[in-house]
Parts: structure tokens; sequence; C-alpha cells
């Protein structure tokens, strides 16, 4: 009697783990590879599944929307400039079936190609475009992830740059550009240009061309020039060479006075 309840026990052990092995439940979200004896046998949806035991095996694949950080890397643009760049991709799976074969660790997989393409598309443009355009890196940055991805079963939703980071000086100089004047702060006069003096037009003057200037003053009083007959060699006349200029003789009046000897003045 011991053994028979023994038997029973153990009968309903077996029992209880082979139905347990054969029934699955796949969740909502989920879909369901049957694989028979190590072989693609179906893909089921959701709900309760009843399989063989030991032959059967259900692959549960999550069909939701995923998420994958790209790890910061340093990219060089097209003027030279080292920038930081990060990202994250947005993905969800199109095909369970391609997704658990035809690719081993997608994450992985997703990320270095990001990381590949996103040093390419940046590295194309330059600083300034890369800090003000950044939904356009986005829809490149989508358009190459989600093509390279559709044999692997996956569409790449969207693609968002999360940070730009220039080198620290650059980014010393343009907080100084954006940076306002303190309040109190005067600006430094500048400097006056002052406008180079125009000369002088010249006077029109009524003389007319080639026409002979009139002699000076000086000049009718001057000594007059040798006549052609006469040599210049020629000697002096002897005896005082009388100025050209007129002797103004100046008479004292009547009503002068002279010193005497004394000192008093008297009239002369």
């Amino acid at each position: 009697m011991e053994a028979a309840v023994g038997v029973l026990i153990v009968f309903a052990l077996v029992l209880f783990v082979i139905v347990a092995k054969s029934i699955r439940i796949v969740r909502p979200y989920q879909r369901g590879l049957v694989e028979r004896l190590g072989k693609y046998h179906a893909t089921v949806d959701p709900g309760l599944r009843l399989i063989f035991p030991f032959v059967d095996r259900i692959l549960l694949i999550d069909m939701r929307e995923q998420v994958v950080d790209v790890p910061p890397q340093e990219v060089i643009t097209s003027d030279n400039v080292v920038v930081s760049v990060d990202a994250v991709i947005y993905y969800e799976a199109t095909d369970p079936q391609r997704l658990a074969y035809n690719i081993s660790n997608f994450q992985l997989a997703i990320t270095k190609l990001a990381q590949t393409n996103l040093r390419n598309v940046v590295g194309d443009i330059q600083l300034d475009d890369a800090l003000t355009s950044r939904d356009t890196i986005n829809a490149k940055l989508r358009e190459i992830l989600d093509d390279a991805t559709d044999k692997w079963g996956t569409r790449v939703v969207r693609v968002e740059i999360q940070r730009i980071d220039p080198p620290p000086d650059i980014v010393h100089s343009m907080h100084q550009q954006m940076q306002p004047s303190a309040p109190g702060a005067q600006s430094s006069p500048k400097p006056k240009v002052c406008a180079r003096p125009r000369s002088p037009a010249p006077r029109a003057t009524s003389r007319r061309p080639f026409s002979k200037p009139r002699a000076s003053a000086r000049s009718r009083f001057s000594k007059p020039k040798a006549r052609a007959g006469r040599s210049s060699a020629s000697p002096r006349p002897s005896g005082p060479v009388r100025s050209p200029w007129p002797k103004v003789r100046r008479r004292r009046s009547a009503t002068s006075t002279t010193r005497s000897t004394t000192g008093t003045r008297r009239p002369i």
C-alpha cells in the first residue's frame, strides 16, 4: 500500500512537470518563436500556448520600442574643431524572426553603427552648423541607421543628439562674446578721426600766361647791367661810388634845444 502511494506521488509530480512545460503564456507586447527540435517552427501571438514538452520551446521577443544610449565620442568637424557628441536611438522590432536569428547582440551592433555614422555626418559640416542644425543631423543619421538595420528586423524610429560639447577655449570665447557689458561700466569712447584739411584752391589770377612780371621797387634802383658792347672785365671807375638811394637830410627845427654843459637846456 505504501509503495502504491509513493508511485502515485511520483506520477503526479511528473505529470505536473509535463503540464508546466507544455503551457506557455505570451504577453501582449511579445511574440513567440516556436522551435521544434532546434529548428524554427512557427511564430505565435500573445495568449496561452500549448507546446510539446522537451520537444518544443518558445523564444519570447519584446516588440516594444527600445532605447539605446550612444556614449560620447570625439568628432572632428570640417573646420578642424574637436567636439564631443553623444546621441540616443529609439527603435522597435518589426520581424521577430530576423531579430532573433540575424543578429546576436543587437544593442551593441547598433551602438557601434551609430558611433561610426555619427562621426561621418558631423565630420562633413562645420561647428556652427552642427550647433544650429541638429534636426538635419538627426534626420540623416536616422535614415542611415534605418537602412542598415532593416535586415535585422528592426525600424529606427528616431535619433536625438543629446549634446555637442566644443573645446573649453571655444566655449569661453563664445561666453565672452554673448556676455553683456556691466550696467555701471562705461564703454570707452571711440577716438575721433579728424578729417584731413583740404588744401585751399589756387586763386585765379588775372595775369596772362607767359606775361612778364612787373619790376619791383627794388629792381628800379638796382645797379644797371653792363651794356652789351662793354666787356665784363673792364676796371671799376676810381672814386667814391654813389649810392642809388637819395640822401635825406634832416633839418633841425628852430625850436629845438641844446643841452649845455651845466645840464640846463637853452634855445639855439
